[in-house]
């Protein structure tokens, strides 16, 4: 059965949402852990630990 115009324009516009969604999305967590990886490296890591030694590190220590 054919979809209608109206069919076919709300598939494309709900793509382009899901699209653009996913886009902030990924933008977001992106930022955050960026500005998560420079708070680790600035206050929790010890002498010549890198910062996944140091979110390992803090992890086992507050679980």
């Amino acid at each position: 059965m054919a979809k209608s115009k109206f069919a076919k324009a709300n598939d494309k516009i709900a793509e382009k949402v899901a699209e653009t969604y996913e886009k902030v999305e990924n933008t977001v967590v992106q930022r955050y852990t960026k500005i998560e990886n420079a708070f680790v490296n600035r206050y929790l890591t010890r002498d010549g630990e890198t910062i996944e030694e140091a979110k390992k590190r803090m992890r086992e220590q507050h679980p």
